[in-house]
């Protein structure tokens, strides 16, 4: 999938979350902290690939990138997989304990299961693919669904431009349609 995609589906993911349980409250910072992480954590398995949008804003980006890639086995190998989801889940986890006496008003647990959420779903995405994700690792084997490759979707081609996007668009309209009240409700509740 391309990162548009990947952004779309984790803050869609992201959303159904927040509205399937009921949330205590959450400040501004936190909220917008989220969002951010969560659309970070959608792009972040794709930093194995040397061009990647996270290399391409670094000065030397490409350098680290490559690097990247030969550490973690290449594109779609350890980042996309349910080890490499722990291994970026524990580094996120320290990163916010160390960042968290410089923003003491954020709910780092928040921030971070926003993150994962954010993974998670690039993981989903990348499974519809025609390359699926080697969910297993270190069982090399990419899965992907439907079982069969020829029924699944060629990154950046047809399917995901004119199928997938725009369902994943019409769904978050539908969705904030439906829950309007819901969602002003728990504006008005949860952010402070």
């Amino acid at each position: 999938m391309t990162a548009r995609t990947h952004d779309l589906a984790a803050i869609t993911l992201l959303g159904i979350v927040v509205l399937a349980q009921p949330l205590p409250t959450v400040n501004l910072s936190t909220a917008i902290l989220c969002v951010l992480m969560n659309l970070v954590g959608g792009i972040t398995p794709d930093i194995d690939q040397p061009t990647a949008p996270f290399w391409r804003n670094l000065p030397v980006g490409k350098y680290f990138g490559r690097l990247f890639d030969d550490l973690s086995g290449g594109h779609r190998f350890l980042t996309h997989s349910i080890l490499g989801m722990a291994i970026f889940g524990l580094a996120f986890h320290w990163l916010l304990i160390f960042l968290q006496p410089i923003m003491p008003h954020v709910n780092s647990g928040y921030v971070w299961w926003a993150f994962m959420i954010g993974m998670f779903s690039h993981l989903v995405m990348d499974t519809l693919t025609k390359e699926g994700v080697p969910w297993l690792l270190p069982i090399p084997a990419k899965l992907g669904f439907p079982p069969l490759k020829s029924m699944r979707i060629t990154t950046g081609k047809a399917m995901e431009t004119f199928g997938v996007f725009p369902a994943l668009i019409i769904f978050n309209i539908v969705w904030v349609y439906s829950h309007y009240q819901e969602l002003l409700d728990m504006l008005k509740r949860h952010i402070s």
